[in-house]
């Protein structure tokens, strides 16, 4: 193959004579990248989105025959196999020894076109073009994906007078058409105007938390299984593989499970089935699952996307929302057993904006409710505060002062001293602790670098980790929390050791503030 010793690309030059040869290889050439590129970007399959997908249909009729509809798909070597018009094969069963699997496959075959012939010299001769066509035939033996693509499989009986679809998808029958083994090429994302994909990332992001706190806080199992869809539509987004020919499916399937929750409220949760939030809801959710359909596409038969019809999904998505977010309310602090025995408390989205708020932050928070009072505080390289707090690094392979002037998220620029530790810990003291209430540690932070844990102990006694994911390199400052729940707070003083357990990672600190749920 050509990749195996390297591209050759034709190059033309002043006195160049061509031969025929020269554009044929200039041809195969483009031919050969353009395969190497369909296996390795997209793999052997049908292509999504595209017309009908080459869908293997019954005609509908008391016959065998079978319908091949438009569409595209790669073979195993990397060839565009397009089917541009419907085709239709009827089985004759007097062709074959029952019972038996047939298999409809297509193929990508080459036809020599345009031939001309020089009455000049009738030496020179050929055909100026190749047709590129795709050939739809039935065959006994189970399908080469290097030459060819399973489009569907039917176990044919002795007694088969016609083929149908399937009744069940999963579970085909005799004389049913079988799509299960279809092979499917891959599609990386595609193009999707900024501002839809900006509004479905938020939108997103914004029904995860609801779903979650109507799971956790109103015990509504099946919106558990909403968030986690949710979830996975955000890992597909920020990996890039949603586009046009995906989109609407995905959506649509969040769509199913949200009329899950809908019947498992009316069902047994009259309460909230009482509420005027909860009939805009599933108002929302019925016309949202209209406008999708049953095959939901955004591509339309030219190939084109359709961004109205996203943006008018989206619309009634966010519409729906506010009355969901009515609905399950402000998430509420969750104390949570790990396998170890450590207690930690989960954060609700309010943690997340007290994480940018700027300067310094207020006597009191509220916090998912809940209102949380400054009850102390230590600002970094400031010897009184320092030793009134007996705040030392220990241990560190090396340690340094810093002084940053950055900016928080909503832009105000902040200049502060700190202290950054590789290795080893920080112990510090809190004082004016009221036992047996909640407390949260709140480090202002330079977020250039995160993707590190930190393990907290007080009094001796783990407590938990402190995760912080991520990073940001334009708006580094943050107020990062970790919450102590009561159990551990036993005494009016506090002995704090804060370490990091991520490998080689450095942890910087500018100032702490501690707040209790009083």
């Amino acid at each position: 193959m050509a990749e195996d010793l390297g591209f050759k690309r034709i190059n033309f030059f002043k006195g160049f004579v061509t031969t025929t040869k020269d554009w044929n290889d200039a041809e195969s050439y483009h031919v050969e990248k353009r395969k190497l590129h369909n296996r390795c970007f997209h793999g052997a399959g049908i292509v999504a989105g595209y017309r009908q997908e080459l869908a293997v249909r019954a005609r509908g009729r008391p016959d065998m025959s079978v319908e091949v509809s438009p569409g595209y798909a790669i073979d195993g070597v990397g060839q565009d196999v397009i089917l541009w018009e419907t085709e239709i094969r009827t089985i004759n069963k007097g062709d074959y020894k029952l019972p038996l699997t047939i298999y409809v496959v297509a193929k990508y075959v080459e036809e020599f076109t345009d031939f001309i012939a020089y009455r000049e010299n009738l030496d020179f001769k050929g055909h100026r073009r190749i047709l590129e066509k795709t050939k739809i035939d039935v065959t006994i033996t189970e399908p080469d994906i290097r030459s060819e693509i399973e489009l569907g499989r039917v176990y044919l009986t002795e007694d088969a007078k016609r083929i149908t679809d399937a009744k069940d998808d999963l579970d085909p029958g005799p004389n049913e058409i079988d799509l299960r083994f279809v092979p499917k090429a891959g599609v990386s994302g595609g193009y999707i105007q900024m501002d839809l994909m900006l509004r479905l990332r938020a939108l997103l992001k914004q029904q995860r938390q609801f779903f979650t706190n109507l799971a956790r806080d109103k015990k509504v199992l099946s919106a558990n299984a909403v968030a986690i869809g949710l979830m996975t539509m955000e890992m597909l987004l920020e990996s890039g593989s949603i586009g046009p020919s995906n989109v609407l499916p995905l959506m649509r399937n969040v769509g199913d499970l949200e009329w899950d929750v809908i019947t498992e409220i009316e069902a047994t949760k009259p309460s909230i089935k009482a509420k005027k939030d909860f009939g805009a809801f599933k108002h929302s959710v019925e016309v949202f699952r209209g406008l999708l359909g049953e095959n939901p596409s955004l591509v339309d038969e030219s190939g084109e996307p359709k961004f109205d019809s996203l943006d008018q999904i989206i619309g009634f998505q966010e519409k729906g929302g506010d009355a969901l977010g009515n609905i399950a309310g402000e998430p509420a602090a969750v104390t949570t057993v790990e396998d170890d025995g450590e207690v930690s408390l989960k954060l609700g989205d309010d943690w997340e904006k007290i994480k940018e708020m700027s300067g310094n932050l207020p006597e009191t928070i509220l916090v998912d409710g809940v209102e949380w009072t400054l009850v102390d505080g230590i600002d970094i390289l400031d010897k009184q505060s320092e030793d009134g707090h007996h705040f030392q690094i220990v241990e560190a392979r090396d340690s340094w002062r810093t002084r940053q002037r950055v900016r928080y998220p909503d832009g105000t620029v902040v200049e502060d001293a700190g202290i950054a530790h590789e290795g080893g810990h920080a112990t510090f003291e809190i004082k004016n602790v009221t036992p047996h209430r909640p407390l949260a540690i709140l480090r202002r932070m330079d977020y250039v670098r995160g993707d590190y844990e930190i393990e907290y102990s007080v009094n001796e006694k783990r407590v938990g980790i402190s995760q912080c994911p991520g990073s940001d390199r334009r708006y580094r400052w943050r107020n990062w929390p970790f919450v102590i729940s009561e159990e551990f707070v036993t005494a009016e003083l506090l002995s704090v050791k804060q370490k990091a357990v991520t490998a080689d990672r450095d942890i910087n600190m500018f100032r702490f503030w501690f707040y209790q749920a009083l």
